[in-house]
This record gives structure tokens, C-alpha cells and sequence, in this order.
């Protein structure tokens, strides 16, 4: 039987039709708002999967190019691997969805939202957010849910609900938040320094509505919902962590865990799991497969007593304590600009790379207003960073999803094209980590592109606060700078970068069932304390201000604009005029419909000759100006000389020298350059000149 249900969500209808399609997925929602269309499902295996400590959960988010009308770009004609966009997309629903499943449910669920349809106005990213907690919430899988997303835009100081693709373009702030009836589970923004007040305030109103989208879900769950089927629980048993606590005390896992060197706490752990497997070797074999999870929940309890109870960090730092922080620049010979930013155990070095607007990356996706990107971070995290060993397969989710966030935090304060017209790639590449790699990159990304030269607006920087709770709302603790061992014992990762005056962007991941207000002010204040002492006292020190001008290897770009009714004179027919003027220079020109001309190359004075050239042949030749030219054709009567590509004009043999000249050969020759003055220029608008030397 279908069942339809609708409201209006940010003057735009949001339809759910439960019933209609994909009858066999454990739950199934086909999604509309505006003309927008993703149907969501989710589906779950009938048993746990065998020897895995996690729940195996996978969020797919699925571009369809015929959703925009367009055949996808490339020789294959069909969609590959996801793009980057969607694997973000499917991060940012993941992330709110995770918590909210049984702790130690292992079955495998898949959460897929297949996009159909894309109206601009109308987020097919939201609708696929809403779409999975729809499906879920009305499967038989275990699921405390529902939860519902909400971008806010500023536009003039003013928030705007879920904006339009016009919004977007003018809007200051880029926030999606999830939450469920109660409190706010993910927060991901990206912002033009937007103040804390102000982004607090932003994502307490995108929880507004979000407590009347789940409300609409709920109605929909009491109508459709399945009752949600048992599955098998995993626990620690009773007799091995009553024996195992007995026999390992306390004391000593505090002691084995409590230390600021993550290998020397790494060695106390095997030396533990060791004397439990010689303990039950012969009489208990059937808890051998059990010890790790069982010293792994020893030491997260015992770091989380510690941590809420004594305030005491693994560590030793006090609550709100940075660990050793170090800049350093100019670390890599010939890079166009190289920094590295170490934070305790955490170290990035970020490499800038300057290169013309033409190597812009190209984007084929369901944004029509997404076409290009011009700024491109990347990170990459080796295994040999945290002293494992495995080959390199590429970039996962995590990789793209922490390179996003850097970008996302940097492309703020990024001069303009016009003022700075290279297209700039940055790669972080972690050679240490121990927690919160992502802001270290933006740190270093800060200090490379200074020393690059790139005339960022601000410098930028970013930390994590952590977060560990009790029993109740009031019961928490919230640390500045979390290390490994905190993220992974602890309830949140939350990220925040910005500048001296605002946030540049957050993303926010969490374990628990959501943040209270309170939480999230405290950390967002956290953060702020934190960012302003490592730009002032670490990175700033080392380089405070961009410097004015790239380095000896990086490509200078000089930029000009043009008639755009000028270019078919600038390329010539069939790319000889454009051709030629490359091969004297040696330099590379981009020109682009609206008649934005790039000269790019290294050699300063061959730039400039070219956007000479170029400048003569869009403007006119003026009568009494000096231009140099070389000499392409001699008759009995004068010299032609070339002043620019189609542009020649005559020296009459009269006007060679003041003394009489019997043959022209007696003064100039082909191949000469030489600087002559326009005389006139006739009616028939041939050029006359005079070599320059006779009429000083």
C-alpha cells in the first residue's frame, strides 16, 4: 500500500512516498522537495558479520548525471567511482547516523540514496540526509532515531533556511546541522569569518526546524514504521572482566595508559594483552579471542574516570593546555612554497604549487554552479605516520573528507582571481600522528601559502576540542586539543578553524545521542582561546604577513583584459599569431571568452614582451608614439618594419637618416629590431614612420 505524507519545509514541499518503489529494502523512502527526487534506502544482512569489533555501517551517496540532463564527460560513458562531492555527501550523513545505532549491533547496514532528479533550489544532499532517516526509522533495524538536517545560509546578516543556488553564491555561511528531537548530533560549515555568537546562534535555529522535520518523520514512523527486529549483543563476559580487572588492578592500566608518548603506552598495552594470554592460555582458551575488546574497554574506562572524575588527561596537560606547538617554513628546496606545523605528536608539512588558471581542476557534477575549482588541498596520511606498515591504495573517505575540510577552512581568505590569477594546490602531508592531522594541516597550509607568496587576506588556524560525559547532561568535560587517545575514548571531535575575527569552518563528529547548548558554546569558546594563541604566539612569529612575491621556481603570471571581439586577432588564423608570439617568448597565454588574457612563465622580461605584443595588437597604432619592430621586408624605396603580429608600417628610405641614403640595405637589413616613431597614419590607414635616431 503507498502512503504519501508532505509539509512544507523552507517554502518548498517536502513529499515522502513510503510504499511505492524498492519493496524489498528493510526500508525504503522516495524523497521529493521542489523538484528534487533521491530515493533512499536501507537494508540490513540477516546475521552479524563474523570477527569484526565494529559495526560495519556504509552511507552511499549516488550522482546520476541524468538527474541534471547531462551524458557524464570522459570516453566512458557511465558514472565510475563516486566523485569527491559525493563521498562528502556521504560523510556528512554518516556521521549524525552512526551514533544513533546499538553500540555493539555487527550486522552490515547499508544506507543508499540514489539521486534521480535535482531541482538547483532544492538540496539533493539535505533531501538524501532526510531520506535516510526516513528509511531507517521505518526499517526493522535497530535504530534510535529519526534525525533531520538543515542548512542555514547569512545573506545581510539575515539567516536563510535551506538556501536556493542563488543564495549560495551571496551567502556568508555554509551551515548543515543534524539533530535529533533533543539535541544537535553533526555540525559542518564553511564560513567568511562569521562570529561565534553568530554561528551559535545559526545553529541553534537550524535545530529549530529541524525539531519540526522530526516531528513530520515521526508521524510518518507511527504510520509505516516496522518493529525493529533482535539481534545478537556483544559484551565483555562478565567472569573474564571481573578476573581481568582482579588480576591487572586499576592502578596499574592508569599507569600503563597515563603517559604523553603514545609508542610508550602502545608497549604497556602488549606487555598487558601478553600476561592475560599467558593467564588464560591452558584453562580459560575460549576467552583468548576476547582480550583485546576487554583491554581496550579496561583502558577506555579507566581514561574516562579519570578525565570527568580527577580531571586528570593521559597526558598530564590541564583541561584546557595545548601540547608543544613549532612552525617552521621554507623547509624544501625549489617548491614554490613549503611549511611545516607540529602540534605534540602531530606533525604536517604542506607543499603550495602555483600553476596558470588553465590547471584549475574541472568538475562534472549535479551543480551547475560548480564547474571548476581553483584551489585544490589535498591530504595524504602514510601508515608509517602513526608506525604502521601497509601499501598505499590512494586517498580513502577519510583522506578526501580531511582535504575538504582544510580547503573549506582556507578558501576564505584566498585573494580573487584578478589578484592573484594562478590556480593553487596545497598537500598536506602527515609524517606524525596523534590526533587532530586535519588542523595541523590548516596550520601548515597557513604558513606555506604565506611563504609562497599567495597574498592570503588573514592567516588561518584550527584545533579540536574533545569532549567525555557521564550520567547526566551536566556531567562532561570538555579538552582543548585532543589527542589520539582522547578522540578514540572519548564522545566528540570538534573541529573549528577561522581567523583572529571569525570561524572559516567546522565539522563536528560525535558518539553519543547529541550536544546540549551548553556543550557547544563551550567548546566553539574553547576553540576560539585556543586559535588566537596559535596564531599569535606560533605562527605569526615565524611569518606574520604573505610575502610580495613568488619564489625563484614558481611560474609569474601577468594578467591583462581585452576586447573580447579582440581575441580572433590575438589567436590568428589557425593559432599562428598566438603561436608565434609563444615561440618567442617562451611563455604560456590563457585567454578566456570575456577577454582575460594570462601571460604565465619565468622569465620576467620575455612577460613582459609578450603582453607588449599582445597590447599592440588589440590596441591602436598612435600617431607620435615610439614602438620597437623588426624589419620583415626591404624595397628600393624603404624598410616595412613589423610592430606587431598584422601590423606593419613603412620607413620611407627619406626618413632612414637625416643624410642621404642611396640604399636602404646601408642602414637597416631584415631581422633588425628597431625603434621608430608613427608619423601618421592615412586615410587608407597605411602606418609612416621615421627611425626614432633622426628625430630626436
Amino acid at each position: 500500500m503507498v502512503k504519501q505524507f508532505s509539509m512544507e519545509l523552507a517554502g518548498r514541499t517536502l513529499t515522502v512516498e513510503i510504499g511505492k518503489v524498492a519493496a524489498q529494502a528493510n526500508g525504503a523512502a522516495l524523497m521529493r522537495y521542489g523538484d528534487t527526487v533521491v530515493l533512499s534506502t536501507a537494508t540490513a544482512s540477516e546475521k552479524p558479520r563474523e570477527g569484526i569489533d565494529f559495526f560495519p555501517l556504509s552511507v552511499e551517496f549516488e550522482e546520476k548525471m541524468y538527474a541534471v540532463g547531462k551524458i557524464p564527460g570522459g570516453f566512458n560513458k557511465r558514472e565510475g567511482k563516486a566523485s569527491e562531492h559525493a563521498v562528502l555527501t556521504s560523510r556528512v550523513i554518516d556521521r549524525p547516523m552512526r551514533p544513533l545505532f546499538p553500540k555493539d549491533y555487527r550486522n552490515d547496514v547499508t544506507l543508499n540514496n540514489l539521486v534521480m532528479a535535482v531541482d538547483p533550489d532544492c538540496s539533493p544532499e539535505v533531501t538524501a540526509m532526510l531520506g535516510a532517516s526516513v528509511a531507517t526509522s521505518i526499517s526493522d533495524i535497530p535504530f534510535d532515531g529519526p534525525i533531520a538536517g538543515t542548512r542555514i545560509g547569512l545573506i545581510d546578516g539575515e539567516f536563510i533556511v535551506n538556501p536556493t543556488a542563488d543564495q549560495q553564491l551571496v551567502s556568508d555561511l555554509a551551515l548543515t546541522v543534524a539533530s535529533t528531537a533533543e539535541k544537535v548530533i553533526m555540525i559542518e560549515a564553511g564560513a567568511n569569518e562569521v562570529p561565534e555568537d553568530k554561528m551559535i546562534e545559526a545553529i541553534f535555529k537550524a535545530h529549530e526546524v529541524n525539531k519540526e522535520v522530526i516531528k513530520f518523520i515521526d508521524r510518518i514512523v507511527e504510520e509505516c514504521g516496522k518493529e525493529k527486529h533482535e539481534y545478537e549483543h556483544v559484551d565483555t563476559p562478565e567472569d573474564l572482566w571481573d578476573d581481568m580487572v582482579s588480576f591487572i588492578t586499576p592502578e596499574a592500566m592508569e599507569e600503563a595508559v597515563f603517559t604523553d608518548v603514545k609508542q610508550v603506552r602502545e608497549e604497556n598495552i602488549r606487555q598487558i594483552k601478553e600476561k592475560l594470554e599467558e593467564r588464560y592460555a591452558e584453562e580459560h582458551e575460549d576467552w583468548l579471542p576476547l582480550i583485546d575488546d576487554a583491554v581496550y574497554k579496561f583502558q577506555k574506562k579507566t581514561v574516562r574516570k579519570m578525565i570527568l572524575k580527577d580531571h586528570k588527561r593521559p597526558d598530564g596537560r590541564a583541561i584546557n593546555e595545548i601540547r608543544p606547538l613549532a612552525a617552521e617554513i621554507d623547509l624544501l628546496p625549489r617548491v614554490h612554497g613549503s611549511g611545516m606545523f607540529t602540534r605534540g605528536q602531530t606533525q604536517i608539512m604542506t607543499i603550495t604549487t602555483l600553476a596558470p588558471l588553465s590547471e584549475a581542476q574541472k568538475i562534472d557534477g549535479l551543480d551547475a554552479n560548480v564547474t571548476s575549482k581553483r584551489y585544490m588541498h589535498h591530504y595524504n596520511f602514510p601508515s608509517y605516520s602513526v608506525g604502521e606498515t601497509k601499501p598505499s591504495r590512494g586517498p580513502g573517505r577519510r583522506e578526501i573528507g580531511h582535504g575538504a575540510l582544510a580547503e573549506r577552512a582556507l578558501v576564505p581568505v584566498l585573494p580573487s582571481e584578478d589578484e592573484f590569477p594562478y590556480a593553487i594546490r596545497t598537500v598536506s602531508e602527515t609524517l606524525e600522528s596523534n590526533g587532530s592531522t586535519s588542523q595541523a594541516s590548516i596550520c601548515a597550509s597557513t604558513l606555506s601559502l604565506m611563504a609562497a607568496g599567495v597574498p592570503i587576506k588573514k592567516p588561518v588556524a584550527g584545533i579540536s576540542t574533545g569532549l567525555v560525559t557521564g550520567d547526566s547532561d551536566d556531567d562532561y568535560i570538555v579538552l582543548t586539543d585532543i589527542q589520539g587517545l582522547e578522540d578514540f575514548f572519548g564522545d566528540m571531535d570538534f573541529k573549528v578553524a577561522g581567523t583572529h575575527d571569525g570561524i572559516t569552518a567546522i565539522q563536528m563528529d560525535i558518539k553519543i545521542h547529541g550536544l546540549t547548548p551548553d556543550i557547544i558554546r563551550e567548546a566553539i569558546s574553547r576553540t576560539k582561546e585556543a586559535r588566537e594563541h596559535i596564531l599569535t604566539n606560533v605562527i605569526e612569529p615565524v611569518i606574520s604577513t604573505p610575502r610580495d612575491h613568488v619564489g625563484e621556481y614558481a611560474p609569474k603570471i601577468m594578467q591583462m583584459h581585452v576586447d573580447p571581439d579582440k581575441i580572433s586577432e590575438i589567436i590568428g588564423k589557425q593559432g599562428k599569431t598566438i603561436n608565434a608570439i609563444i615561440d618567442e617568448t617562451g611563455v604560456k597565454i590563457d585567454i578566456n571568452d570575456e577577454g582575460r588574457v594570462d601571460i604565465c612563465g619565468v622569465d620576467q622580461a620575455m612577460i613582459d614582451r609578450a603582453m607588449e605584443i599582445i597590447r599592440l595588437i588589440v590596441e591602436p597604432v598612435e600617431a607620435g608614439k615610439i614602438y620597437e619592430g623588426e624589419v620583415v621586408r626591404i624595397m628600393n624605396f624603404g624598410a616595412f618594419v613589423q610592430l606587431a603580429p598584422n601590423k606593419d608600417g613603412l620607413i620611407h628610405i627619406s626618413k632612414l637618416s637625416k643624410e642621404r641614403v642611396e640604399k636602404v640595405e646601408d642602414v637597416v637589413n631584415i631581422g633588425d629590431k628597431v625603434k621608430v616613431k608613427v608619423l601618421e597614419i592615412d586615410k587608407m590607414g597605411r602606418i609612416n614612420l621615421a627611425l626614432r635616431e633622426i628625430i630626436k
